[in-house]
């Protein structure tokens, strides 16, 4: 029997931690692309007209970029390692947190991760803005672990 009054709400998307392995949690304001695809191969069978049979083939996921206020330069340092040719990956893992940011409720989990894209901050004179730099992220998998 179900308890009343009882409601699981969905996890907010506006606490979460981002952390490379070996490198100290890293707080974004922004996450997107967190996602996955399967490919579908289509076959035509002769003499069968009525539909075509549905298979599923690879999956792919997509790059992530990740934005933040510029704090420091750790970011740009492994990117420019990447750059000039000196490549590491790190795995990497976004928390997601509950309202009260004391408990993880959803974990994904980015294998063999490594920086393709910077972006720096828009500057202008006038506004007020704050500046916020950009880095996109490749990646092998894409796992949930919660």
């Amino acid at each position: 029997m179900a308890e009343t009054g009882r409601r699981q709400d969905p996890p907010v998307g506006f606490r979460f931690t981002v952390k490379f392995d070996s490198l100290e949690p890293i707080g974004f304001s922004d996450c997107s692309g967190l996602q996955s695809e399967v490919e579908v191969q289509e076959y035509a069978e002769g003499g069968l007209n009525t539909h075509t049979w549905k298979f599923a083939g690879r999956s792919k996921q997509g790059n992530v970029t990740f934005k933040r206020g510029i704090v420091d330069k750790l970011t740009w340092d492994w990117y420019a390692q990447i750059a000039n040719g000196d490549f590491k990956s790190r795995n990497c893992t976004v928390y997601v947190h509950d309202p009260s940011g004391s408990d993880d409720v959803l974990e994904f989990q980015l294998a063999d991760a490594f920086p393709v894209k910077w972006l720096g901050p828009e500057l202008a004179a006038g506004q007020n803005n704050l500046a916020v730099e950009s880095m996109e992220v490749a990646h092998q998998g894409l796992t949930r672990r919660k």
